[in-house]
């Protein structure tokens, strides 16, 4: 029930059944969330993921929302230092949680790993055209919202989902390409490494286990000569298991010797331990792990699902409001110097 309710607020409004609560609140009140009224609220983006923030202890009214529009507008309130802030930080959290996935798997001896740039590998024509009509969407969806065009608003957001989808297998088939050279260099790095390493000398008999057969050997010996033929018959029976456990053991060592081994040294065996392990990349936008091996299916999943998609937006909104902010910086800058050559 509060997926459905979620929904049909994000469709047509919180105060769709006339909550009093919600008209005798000013868009400055301390309990109205400042960063849904900028147009961007985290604890929106990642619902049922793990990193999902649970709902917002805040009000989140779209009356409200045209009300700081408004002012804005006219200069009075602006939010969106907070917002800049506010997604910076999530920013950071994931940029530390994928150095410390690094480090560990660099612990691990799986040095190979790293995080690839997925805007640099997907960056094609395509997928930047999809990326352009999907903010335009949100704008449509966003200005449909304000103006309370419920019908607009849903037919926007089907188009949105579909160019959502169609960027995602786009992606995930350049991401694809990317990976197949990966595990082409894979498989000729571990050739080479087969092809370098020594075959390791059959092991020695074991001294032990011989010396277990002679004593029960001649201690059946002994026996027999005293009389005691079931005693003795029982330790030439076990005398004989371990001969054969010991043939047994001789054979499957000459047959494993047969075959290319690991060498011991250290340095060629932490080489030969990266090259098995090269199969783990980190996605540079939300830090979820990837495998070379994986399918442009489960690629396509990784590129629209709510994690990935949740980073990708507040990267591209945190872009947006830096960019604004230097606009008007440059805006303000220019209007000083004029009025200083004025006097």
């Amino acid at each position: 029930m509060d997926a459905i309710r979620k929904q049909l607020d994000q469709l047509m409004g919180a105060n769709r059944n006339g909550d009093v609560r919600e008209v005798s609140r000013k868009y400055y009140d301390r309990d109205v969330c400042r960063l849904c009224l900028a147009g961007l609220c985290p604890h929106d983006l990642f619902q049922l993921t793990k990193m999902d923030m649970g709902p917002c202890p805040k009000l989140h009214s779209l009356q409200l929302r045209k009300e700081y529009e408004e002012a804005k507008a006219k200069g009075t309130d602006n939010y969106d230092r907070e917002l800049e802030e506010t997604i910076e930080r999530l920013i950071v959290e994931c940029e530390r949680k994928i150095q410390r996935a690094l480090k560990r798997l660099e612990e691990e001896d799986a040095k190979a790993a790293i995080a690839i740039s997925v805007t640099e590998v997907t960056q094609t024509k395509e997928v930047m055209e999809l990326s352009k009509q999907i903010r335009q969407k949100m704008k449509d969806i966003d200005a449909f919202d304000l103006e309370g065009n419920t019908e607009g608003k849903i037919r926007a957001t089907e188009e949105l989902d579909k160019l959502k989808e169609q960027r995602a297998e786009e992606q995930a088939k350049m991401l694809l390409e990317a990976f197949n050279k990966d595990r082409a260099s894979l498989i000729n790095s571990l050739q080479n490494a087969t092809q370098t390493t020594t075959p390791v000398p059959p092991a020695a008999p074991d001294a032990r286990t011989q010396e277990m057969i002679n004593e029960k050997l001649k201690k059946a010996e002994e026996l027999g000569e005293n009389g005691m033929i079931d005693e003795a018959q029982k330790l030439l029976d076990e005398a004989e298991a371990l001969k054969k456990l010991t043939e047994s053991f001789s054979v499957i060592s000459n047959q494993l010797s047969a075959r290319p081994q690991a060498v011991t040294d250290s340095s060629k065996m932490t080489a030969h331990v990266q090259i098995t392990d090269q199969k783990l990349r980190l996605c540079d936008i939300c830090g979820a792990f990837l495998s070379v091996y994986d399918s442009d299916r489960r690629l396509a999943d990784h590129f629209g699902g709510k994690l990935h998609m949740g980073y990708m937006l507040i990267r591209e909104r945190l872009s947006e409001l830096q960019e604004e902010k230097n606009k008007k910086r440059k805006v303000d800058r220019a209007e000083y110097d004029r009025r200083r050559h004025e006097r």
